[in-house]
């Protein structure tokens, strides 16, 4: 069954075809075009994810041009870098250094073998050959790639950690909370702003200008994050909330007039960019309880979305 939609905002990629299993509710494959280009015929449907070692099993290129196999990621921690050779990558080649990466190099038409090689050449990862499109379309598909630069971390068992690992790398340039598992509770700034545009995320304004001062509204949702992160990950699936607080700055200044959000403090809202909506629990008091109760009601969609 196909179900077509016109989309009316920004931030959006179009055209887009996403496979939902019925079922369930679960997307299976958030890069359906790419599916249907690559497997015309449908051999390989439904197209659910594959295992990564089985999706990128095959020589892997290193730049002095030798090769070497994929099995040797094996038991590492792996960062699956898609980019292209217009990025700016001079940081990317100094933390690359501190832990093994790996990088593909997709392109969008325009990227020639030769813009590859001069890419690859200042690189200090491995790749998969350029002529290989099918395999690098497939990690594409495998993690529903929807720009670049994007940086995917994976455990030693090919399980994802996070998909926001150029923002961990540039946060934390002396990996000291490396591998970067997600945190419950993100402090807002800009460097993480982008993660605003992955999903709905509760966003708990407070009057705070100094560093520490956010301690306290962390502490008083963290119980709160925890316990979803933990609910969705026996399940298997991703958090459908994130959750964020924010002091009072000009980035977050500039979010509350985007967003037409009052200038109260503290304020709890939670934003869905995507769908350009936000929602708004307006209290006297916000409490373990308050934040709770918001979060369940947006879950259970009872809550009214207002415009962005």
């Amino acid at each position: 069954v196909f179900i077509y939609t016109v989309i009316f905002q920004e931030n959006i990629l179009i055209p887009s075809l996403v496979f939902v299993d019925a079922a369930t509710g679960k997307v299976v494959c958030r890069n359906g075009l790419l599916v249907v280009r690559d497997d015309p015929k449908g051999l390989e449907f439904p197209w659910g994810p594959k295992p990564f070692a089985e999706v990128v099993a095959g020589p892997l290129l290193r730049n002095n041009r030798q090769t070497t196999d994929s099995s040797s990621l094996e038991g590492h921690y792996v960062g699956v870098y898609f980019s292209a050779h217009w990025v700016s990558t001079e940081r990317e080649r100094e933390e690359g250094q501190r832990f093994l990466i790996f990088t593909f190099l997709t392109d969008k038409g325009e990227e020639s073998e030769e813009s590859f090689k001069q890419y690859f050449s200042e690189m200090p990862w491995l790749a998969v050959p350029y002529p290989d499109e099918a395999r690098r379309s497939r990690l594409n598909r495998l993690y529903g790639i929807q720009g670049i630069p994007t940086l995917i971390l994976l455990d030693a068992e090919g399980h994802m950690i996070t998909r926001q690992g150029r923002v961990e790398v540039l946060n934390d340039p002396e990996c000291r909370l490396f591998p970067w598992h997600p945190r419950p509770v993100l402090e807002l700034s800009e460097s993480n702003a982008v993660q605003l545009h992955e999903g709905p995320c509760l966003v708990l304004f407070v009057d705070a200008e100094e560093e520490g001062e956010l301690e306290p509204a962390k502490e008083l949702i963290q119980p709160i994050a925890e316990k979803l992160m933990a609910k969705y990950k026996a399940k298997e699936e991703e958090t459908p909330l994130l959750f964020f607080v924010a002091g009072e700055d000009d980035m977050t200044d500039s979010l509350r007039d985007y967003t037409n959000l009052p200038e109260a403090a503290p304020l709890l809202t939670i934003l869905d960019m995507s769908a350009r909506a936000k929602y708004v629990r307006d209290v006297e008091e916000i409490t373990p309880a308050v934040v709770d109760q918001f979060v369940s009601d947006f879950l259970a969609e009872k809550l009214k979305p207002e415009p962005i």
